[in-house]
């Protein structure tokens, strides 16, 4: 134990004590800074560097005076002054530097004592105080126990040789319990913000997660829906090839063989399907349950209707273009854009009133869906946002694009739009 606290005590205080270690801006968008207008953070970002920097030729100037003469002037710039300058760059050495000047005063300066309210005691206290801020809290530990035995070595070894001039016991108490309690204040201030900024960290990571898990689960619902889509053509494909050799009388050879084998890739590609889709399928058993029942389409859209308004949203419904059968995944997504947009209406803007229009345009459909501003406060709703990553999920499936942003009088508005191919339609 003795070896290992000697190698960490070497590691933090001894190797590269001075290497170079700046202290940063204090970031804009937290804390007091952001408070204040936008020109006055730029400034406020360096106060810690400018409030050291006026002590430091405030101490400085005081120690001067105090000690007297240009020798006094040189010892109050480098052991007092230089000491705060340096915690900004090299805290480490700024305080073997301070600690250097705070021996040099009690050996050489008759008078000048750490017990004393003098400057470079105080001094000694803020270096101290900014270097355990910056570096890990062992290193405060091991300045406090570094300062106790330079304490111990003033009172009880320099005593022999200045009789009438050395320590007395109670200035060491009375230093040492000082500093003991400035380490603890510090260290508890320490904990404390890193305390927060994990927690703040750790709540990012866990809503990046959230909504990552929120976008497999929509993924995993959409690879089910298009497996269904998928499989009942490939089943009517399979089933068609099979037939068609007994519709026509004495079938070839070569056309017999050439449906078998369509059939035989049909089944095929529905085994592999079926196959991935047990990859990506979610952990709930549930989620995957009656495969035999159809997926909706926009056919379906005024029995949705009807369900949101018996649910109290006044739902308005306008139909332009002439309406065509579309792929089934296309009307499947556009079913279920029209239905999460309307969910969230219900979630997050209650008594709003809300506007359907379905656009069957050249090369796609159109979709919009808005509401207005809501007449009461909404409860608050955990996953909020994660509809609008399902719908966009869905709309880039598809190849096409998708705005959702709030309105100027206070609704919301999600529009999108799903190309479809010239010529391609519904089985």
């Amino acid at each position: 134990m003795a070896k290992t606290a000697l190698h960490r005590l070497r590691e933090d205080l001894f190797t590269d004590a001075f290497a170079f270690r700046p202290l940063l801006p204090l970031p804009t968008e937290r804390g007091w800074v952001r408070r204040l207008p936008v020109r006055a953070r730029r400034y406020a970002r360096w106060f810690p560097h400018s409030a050291l920097t006026l002590f430091a030729c405030f101490v400085t100037l005081a120690t001067a005076d105090r000690i007297g003469g240009v020798s006094g002037l040189g010892y109050a710039g480098l052991f007092v002054g230089a000491p705060l300058i340096m915690t900004m760059l090299r805290p480490v050495g700024a305080w073997w530097l301070s600690l250097a000047g705070m021996l040099f005063s009690g050996v050489f300066l008759s008078g000048y004592r750490m017990g004393d309210s003098s400057v470079n005691f105080v001094t000694y206290l803020i270096v101290v105080l900014f270097v355990a801020l910056r570096t890990r809290p062992r290193v405060a530990v091991e300045m406090l126990v570094l300062t106790a035995a330079a304490g111990i070595f003033l009172t009880f070894f320099l005593q022999a040789f200045r009789p009438y001039g050395g320590y007395p016991g109670s200035d060491l108490f009375e230093m040492f319990a000082l500093f003991t309690v400035v380490m603890i204040a510090v260290l508890s201030m320490r904990g404390l913000r890193e305390s927060k900024q994990q927690v703040a960290e750790q709540t990012a990571v866990t809503e990046v997660e959230r909504s990552r898990r929120t976008v497999l689960e929509e993924r995993t619902t959409i690879a089910r829906e298009l497996h269904d889509v998928v499989a009942h053509h490939m089943s009517v494909v399979a089933i068609q090839a099979e037939a068609a050799p007994y519709r026509v009388q004495d079938t070839p050879p070569e056309l017999a063989a050439a449906f078998q084998t369509i059939r035989e890739n049909a089944v095929a590609a529905l085994t592999e399907l079926r196959r991935i889709l047990g990859v990506v399928r979610s952990e709930n058993p549930e989620a995957f349950a009656d495969p035999e029942a159809p997926q909706p389409t926009l056919e379906a859209l005024p029995s949705l209707l009807g369900n949101i308004r018996s649910a109290g949203l006044a739902v308005e419904h306008v139909t332009t273009g002439a309406v065509r059968p579309l792929p089934q995944g296309v009307e499947l997504s556009a079913y279920r854009i029209v239905q999460e947009a309307l969910s969230n209406v219900l979630r997050h803007a209650p008594g709003a009133e809300a506007r359907v229009e379905i656009s069957y345009v050249l090369g796609g459909l159109g979709l919009r869906i808005v509401n207005g501003p809501p007449n009461r406060l909404a409860k608050p709703s955990p996953g909020a946002g994660h509809g609008v990553l399902g719908m966009r999920e869905r709309v880039a499936m598809l190849g096409g694009a998708m705005t959702a942003e709030a309105t100027e009088d206070g609704g919301y508005e999600v529009a999108a739009f799903l190309p479809v191919e010239p010529g391609e339609a519904a089985a």
